[in-house]
Order: structure tokens, then sequence, then C-alpha cells
């Protein structure tokens, strides 16, 4: 059902017209109907899997995400399965769609931790680790740490169980992105605790309805990252500066 919502309303009105039924508003609302059946806006957890929300995340970084369920980089049957018969022009636009919609976000629980575990964590996200080759959170995901348009997501207002799963995909391979794939280079330098340490941190912080992903980094990011530079990256670019 969710597939066929999704896929077969671009050509749906044109039988409705012919057939005299009435026929829904084309817009990008009524044609992702099928992904906010989960994707809803705040982060829950399904009988199946984790449906994070996708709302206010940049374009290209939910352009690039959508591209690796369809491609098998990422690894969901169900996303797949409803990505598959989609263009690249098609899954841009649902990309730009939900980058531009920004509910407010619901507030974290709070979680018991040790100092040790939560300072860890900071300085991970603000320093990073050079002896083991971690760069800062913070040299990618921007100084609020709220992403950089239209590539970097946000790392903020994620809960923390979400994000151990995440980086946990991203060790074991279950997760990828476009080589060089930077995050899971990362990853794999990172330890259970740390990667503990940083979710904890991260699930702690604040994050108001009105934040915004920066525009720009002050600084070349210090790790190539396909999602970033590939050359399909191109058009997103060219639609976000003709806005």
């Amino acid at each position: 059902m969710a597939l066929f919502s999704l896929f077969n309303v671009v050509t749906a009105p044109a039988s409705a017209y012919e057939t005299g039924q009435a026929v829904a508003p084309d817009t990008m609302a009524e044609r992702v109907k099928a992904c906010v059946i989960c994707h809803t806006p705040q982060d829950k957890v399904g009988s199946d899997a984790y449906y994070p929300r996708i709302a206010g995340k940049p374009a290209g970084y939910l352009y690039h995400q959508l591209q690796n369920f369809r491609d098998g980089r990422r690894n969901y049957t169900a996303m797949t399965n409803l990505l598959d018969p989609l263009s690249d022009d098609y899954i841009k636009k649902i990309a730009q769609y939900f980058s531009e919609q920004h509910p407010a976000y619901a507030p974290l629980a709070s979680t018991a931790v040790t100092p040790a575990l939560f300072e860890r964590g900071q300085v991970l996200i603000h320093q990073g680790d050079p002896a083991k080759n971690i760069p800062a959170c913070v040299a990618c995901h921007g100084t609020a740490l709220l992403g950089v348009a239209p590539f970097i997501p946000g790392l903020l207002g994620l809960p923390r169980d979400y994000i151990n799963a995440q980086f946990g995909a991203m060790r074991n391979g279950t997760r990828r992105n476009a080589a060089p794939d930077c995050m899971a280079e990362i990853a794999q330098h990172l330890s259970s605790e740390d990667i503990n340490s940083v979710a904890t941190w991260l699930s702690a912080q604040k994050i108001s309805s009105g934040d915004q992903p920066a525009t720009s980094l002050p600084n070349l990011m210090p790790l190539k990252c396909g999602s970033v530079s590939s050359v399909k990256s191109v058009d997103i670019v060219n639609s976000e500066v003709a806005k």
C-alpha cells in the first residue's frame, strides 16, 4: 500500500480524471503521505524498526540517504522496495520537501550518566582524539552541531539509543555511504565506550524548534566524505542556490 501510494500517485490523477473520480491535490504533501505514516515529526520506535524524524534535515543529506536505501548501501527491505522504482530526480524532490519542514522538537528523556562518561563525550565532540585519528564532531557538523546545509546532518535532537545504533551499523557495514565513507572510518576508530559517551552527551543537549543548519563551515573538513563531494551532489547544490 505504501509503495503504491508513493510511486503511482504521479499517474493516478490522469486515470481518475478519465473516470470522473474525485482527485486528491497533486502536491508533494499528498505524494509523501506514505512516508509520514512511519516518519512522524518526532523519532519513534515501531514494531519492526526505529523510525527517525526526517523533517528539517538538510536536503542533500536526505537525498543521499534515500539513494543509499534504494541502491543497497543501507539495509532495510521496506525502504529499498519503496524507493526502488523512483528516479534520482523524484528522490531529490522528496528530500527537498522534507528539508523545508520544521516541526518543533519534543523534549528528550533525561538519562542518568557518570561524570566521566559525559566528560569523555564532550571532549570527543569538541576536540576529537588525535591519538586515535578521531576528528571533533564540530569540525564537520558545525559548531552548534545543527548540521551544514545541504549535505551534513545535525546531531542534536536525537535519542541516545538511535545514535548508538547508527554508529554500530556503520562499524559492522550495514549502513554505508558513498565512498570515501568518512563516518565508517571514524566509527572504526571509536571504542564502544567512546560511542556511548558521544551518544550520551549529544542526547542530553537541548534544541529549539527554530534552530537551523549552518550554511557553511569555517574550515575545510578533516576527512574526505563521498556523501559531500560526490558528483551526484551537484544537482542538490544547484537546486539550493536556485531557490
